[in-house]
């Protein structure tokens, strides 16, 4: 299950690539395209971003696999990701992946020109050339209405072939995403609390070594 999840959090940090949108191709809604364009453009003013997520895995029958939980530190292009037995850091020119089990860290260059998938475009524009999208029917959920968006992937050699966004229609956040995976199971990203008043200090974005004796650094920058 470890593996399922490290797999997950890193898909939705730094491995799904932006891929242009081929010609010929269906339209998109433009109804969704306005609600995922309001949540990108308040997102973009928050100076610094403290949320806490869960990651849930259910397979084709509904069954529960497993849940995490976790937070995500975000400002600029920093971020770090902090589930249970694994941290990842961004200080905006470096990734550093700590795996807790191991006492092991594996730092990696940021490729300005990869187009990877961040928290931050998460949050922002990871919809406008990866994907097409409709609006769904609006939903209510823990008293909030929910706006529906769809989304299948462009390039079909992806392992999943939809994803559900949920929009809270005041306050314009996404507030949950739902992979379907082609193998049956499906992943639920929720986000119980999100801060964006507080300032996030520089030092989140940052591995300190000195709090892990005998860490083993495997460099391939």
């Amino acid at each position: 299950m470890k593996k399922v999840f490290t797999s997950v959090v890193l898909s939705l940090v730094c491995l799904v690539t932006v891929n242009a949108q081929p010609k010929g191709m269906g339209k998109n809604d433009p109804d969704a395209k306005k609600v995922l364009d309001a949540v990108s453009a308040k997102f973009k003013t928050f100076k610094s971003v403290q949320a806490a997520f869960s990651l849930k895995i259910e397979n084709s029958a509904g069954k529960n696999l497993g849940t995490k939980s976790g937070t995500v530190y975000m400002k600029g292009t920093k971020y770090r990701v902090s589930v249970t037995g694994q941290e990842i850091f961004c200080d905006g020119g470096n990734i550093s992946t700590f795996d807790k089990s191991a006492n092991e860290l594996t730092i990696t260059k940021v490729d300005p020109s990869a187009n990877s998938i961040t928290p931050q475009k998460i949050f922002t524009n990871f919809y406008d050339k990866d994907f097409l999208y409709k609006m769904n029917d609006e939903v209510k959920a823990g008293g909030k209405t929910l706006q529906q968006i769809e989304l299948t992937p462009l390039d079909k050699s992806k392992p999943f072939f939809k994803v559900l966004v949920n929009v809270d229609k005041k306050a314009q956040t996404i507030v949950s995403t739902k992979v379907y995976e082609k193998a049956g199971n499906i992943y639920t990203y929720s986000v119980s609390k999100m801060n964006t008043s507080s300032l996030v200090n520089d030092t989140q974005f940052v591995f300190d070594a000195k709090k892990f004796p005998g860490v083993e650094v495997v460099d391939l920058r």
